[in-house]
């Protein structure tokens, strides 16, 4: 499907790897010129290597460690055009109350919660005067089904709903969008940090991790790509009457009993 996106400006963070590499990459082959940002410098020069493979787009990286603000409004400033902003930074730690401790605690939320708002708060207001843009914010079902030995991210994610319900739902005032997708579980690095932890606390042995994930719908856990896909569709014109929404993509786990 063709999504009308060709020549468009987007900005996608966490973009060196995972769901944020995935949205880079079909951004660009939908005909997006894309700013990849992320903290590692060799790691984004290696995702605009992979990508300008396949797509005839440009690729510029930004190397920035989003979880101090000065960061917001420096892209910004550089880069003030932007049609679609995907905001995916973000690693919280999995872990109880007891423990994550308010040091870690703060530091997850610094680039994943406050990095978001952030970064929306300086493209929302550029995008405001041009009467133009997208903002699509990578979330996460914890959000919606809490998890208390995922803590923190479960009310990081919970904050970014509510905070993408609510400046979505006054959006269109200026002719504007701000959805957001809850992936569940991903085959990411990330996922597999996380899968450790819980077979670490439920089956006394990281290295099981793997017997964790049997019982996922469809046997398996989402691909980046399939969560990528829908990022490109909601930027898109398709989607040109979806705002304030939230898309939920977990196999069902948010409404499955027990």
């Amino acid at each position: 499907m063709d999504l009308n996106l060709r020549g468009r400006k987007a900005l996608v963070t966490g973009a060196s790897k995972g769901i944020g590499y995935a949205a880079a990459r079909c951004l660009a082959q939908e005909g997006c010129d894309v700013v990849l940002v992320a903290r590692t410098a060799n790691d984004l020069e290696a995702a605009r290597e992979r990508i300008l493979k396949e797509a005839n787009v440009a690729i510029t990286v930004e190397p920035r460690a989003l979880s101090d603000g000065k960061h917001a409004p420096a892209l910004a400033e550089k880069y003030p055009d932007l049609d679609i902003l995907v905001n995916n930074a973000g690693a919280i730690p999995g872990g109880t109350l007891d423990e994550i401790d308010e040091a870690r605690w703060r530091t997850a939320w610094d680039l994943k919660v406050f990095g978001y708002i952030n970064l929306t708060r300086e493209y929302f207001r550029l995008m405001k005067a041009r009467r133009k843009g997208v903002i699509v914010n990578i979330i996460g079902a914890a959000g919606e089904k809490m998890n208390s030995s995922y803590i923190a991210g479960s009310a990081g994610n919970a904050s970014l709903m509510a905070f993408t319900r609510a400046l979505g739902g006054a959006a269109p005032e200026w002719g504007l969008r701000v959805v957001g997708i809850n992936p569940g579980p991903v085959s990411t690095d990330r996922h597999v940090t996380l899968m450790r932890k819980q077979a670490q606390d439920r089956l006394g042995d990281p290295e099981r991790w793997r017997e964790l994930t049997r019982n996922l719908p469809y046997g398996r856990a989402a691909t980046p790509e399939e969560i990528a896909a829908m990022a490109a569709f909601l930027a898109s014109d398709l989607s040109a009457y979806t705002t304030g929404t939230i898309i939920t993509i977990d196999g069902g786990l948010a409404h499955k009993s027990g």
